[in-house]
């Protein structure tokens, strides 16, 4: 273990980081994205301080292999994007870098400052970047290349102690960002952490405040849970700590009423097949045992479909899903009872799902359209002589 030191205001030498080296984080080498790894490398051969920071860091230490790897740098946007032609600047007032490698996509960003509080856009150290983030577990740096782990804000020791810690004081963290307090609680159930007392007797004062996020995030969010291994386990303690009432109300409500649902719901979040990219299963899984308990089946499977989409995406709200896995979520749930409809590309207004009996219809529309050109370009001719025009003369 070594610490790094840095001047202060008086001169004198200050203890900043504590850097860990391999034998101490433990980090196993091959668990380490080799892309990742290249993005490291390519930057600091331009002289740019550069690490795998966040999330990814600390399932590496977990002995996890991170799905995600998010990287972070001294290099500015502009200079990221010189540096790697297959990548492109996102944002507007929060700017980073997408790299791409194949559907692969490494977030890089650069070092914030604290100038303007927490939520800075200006550029800064990786001192200041450390203290900006929300939770110690998650502002550890590693250097793939040294092979080492730069602690700044007690973050090893934290998870040694498999504890939720905050970095921003408690009046603030949560008012900045309200969404932080839906990571806390996944943090705690996904990795078996404890949420201190404090921490837990603010989420529940301040729930209230994910009423004004939008359900785009809340979206985001839901589906970053539905990708976790433990999802039943992080959506029980949400609900227990009063914040699922905000992201699912229904459900929530349901939950508290009915121990059966309850079991069943969470059963069904802890069942999904992660495998599918497309984030169907996880909707399917979050509406599959109210359907079960509220929704008739007629012999009209348009009909069925029509109505458990609206009642599927009735109970979902505030979440706002795209369209095309809300389809993929209710024709899993009607195949699953044995009714299949076959998916066409939908008319504009129209819906997208249709029966063989509908897209066999089509031809004919089709037909009858030629059938109304033919008739139109026979008047054409008369209608131009009535104006006077010359016809041209079909031979």
């Amino acid at each position: 273990m070594r610490v790094r030191y840095s001047a202060g205001k008086d001169g004198k030498l200050v203890k900043k980081a504590i850097i860990y080296t391999c034998d101490e984080h433990g980090i196993n080498f091959a668990d380490v994205d080799s892309e990742a790894v290249s993005i490291v490398r390519r930057l600091k051969d331009m002289n740019f301080d550069t690490y795998i920071v966040g999330g990814a860091v600390r399932d590496l230490i977990l002995g996890k292999k991170p799905k995600d790897f998010d990287i972070v740098s001294a290099a500015s946007p502009a200079r990221i994007k010189k540096i790697f032609r297959n990548s492109r600047i996102i944002g507007r007032r929060f700017r980073l870098v997408h790299v791409y490698f194949g559907q692969r996509i490494f977030e890089v960003s650069t070092f914030r400052s604290l100038k303007d509080g927490h939520t800075s856009n200006t550029f800064g150290t990786i001192e200041d970047d450390a203290h900006r983030r929300d939770f110690t577990m998650n502002a550890l740096y590693y250097d793939p290349l040294q092979q080492t782990v730069a602690d700044y804000v007690g973050g090893m020791n934290d998870i040694k102690k498999r504890q939720v810690n905050p970095i921003i004081p408690l009046k603030d963290i949560f008012t900045d960002d309200p969404v932080r307090m839906i990571r806390a609680v996944k943090y705690a159930a996904a990795a078996d952490f404890s949420l201190p007392f404090s921490l837990q007797l603010k989420i529940k004062n301040q729930s209230h405040l994910l009423s004004s996020i939008s359900p785009s995030r809340l979206t985001e969010e839901i589906f970053k849970v539905i990708n976790c291994e433990k999802a039943g386990v992080i959506a029980d303690l949400l609900e227990k700590m009063g914040l699922y009432a905000y992201i699912q109300p229904e459900a929530a409500r349901l939950m508290r009423k009915n121990l059966k649902f309850r079991q069943c719901y969470l059963q069904s979040l802890g069942a999904i097949n992660r495998k599918d990219d497309n984030h169907g299963q996880g909707l399917y899984a979050l509406f599959c045992d109210y359907l079960e308990s509220t929704q008739s089946w007629t012999p009209g499977v348009i009909e069925n479909y029509r109505d458990i989409f609206k009642t599927a995406r009735a109970f979902l709200l505030p979440m706002n899903p795209p369209r095309y896995n809300m389809e993929h979520a209710v024709r899993k749930f009607l195949s699953v009872r044995g009714i299949s409809i076959k998916r066409v590309k939908a008319a504009p207004g129209g819906d997208a799902a249709r029966t063989g009996e509908a897209a066999a219809a089509r031809p004919a529309v089709k037909r009858k359209r030629r059938r109304r050109r033919k008739s139109a370009g026979t008047q054409r001719p008369q209608q131009a002589a009535a104006a006077g025009q010359k016809t041209p003369v079909t031979p």
